[in-house]
């Protein structure tokens, strides 16, 4: 039985290092708990809590310093209730940022136009679901390839796009409004 159990540890050990293997060699790049990848812009007060990044007060964006054309972004996010964030895609102004010259993939329950609330595209995808996020962490999974577009939230997938409006830029996270967490933020070029 020793025998038995010193075999089972070392078949779940291996597959735990083949994992977590696959995973770096699938090209994740992860930008949590630091903000050597990024440049912060507006007057958002934004910090490091226990890995976290977290603002509660000010607006404006953490910009990463690299840019991106095709893309998968992983992060999760909680925001308290009445919150206004987002994260915007391919920014051609890192600089200017608008809905206008990136994809603004949103994170806002209590927008006062819904059509384009959390998990939607503004201007581009209205979420296929209403899924309602504040107070608890939620999963975003969003792909950007070639002018194909997709957004996962917390499992589902809440819009799908084509459009070749912009082509490359950095991403971000914004803070607009109320108080904002972020973990477990990585991307991986395709």
């Amino acid at each position: 039985m020793k025998i038995f159990n010193s075999i089972i540890i070392t078949i779940c050990l291996l597959l735990l290092s083949a994992c977590s293997t696959s995973n770096e060699s699938e090209g994740w790049n992860d930008l949590s708990g630091s903000f050597d990848a990024w440049n912060q812009m507006g007057d958002g007060n934004w910090r490091i809590e226990d890995g976290l990044f977290v603002v509660d007060s000010g607006t404006g964006q953490l910009v990463t310093k690299q840019s991106f054309a095709n893309f998968q972004i992983q992060l999760e996010f909680w925001t308290d209730e009445g919150a206004n964030s987002g994260i915007f895609i391919r920014a051609s102004d890192p600089k200017n940022i608008t809905d206008t010259n990136a994809y603004e993939v949103n994170i806002f329950d209590t927008r006062p136009d819904q059509t384009y609330r959390t998990g939607g595209v503004v201007n581009h995808a209205a979420p296929s679901e209403i899924i309602n996020t504040p107070n608890q962490w939620n999963t975003y999974d969003i792909t950007a390839d070639g002018d194909k577009f997709t957004v996962i939230l917390n499992g589902v997938t809440t819009a799908e796009f084509i459009d070749d409006t912009h082509s490359s830029g950095p991403f971000t996270l914004q803070c607009a409004g109320g108080t904002l967490k972020f973990r477990n933020v990585r991307v991986r070029e395709l």
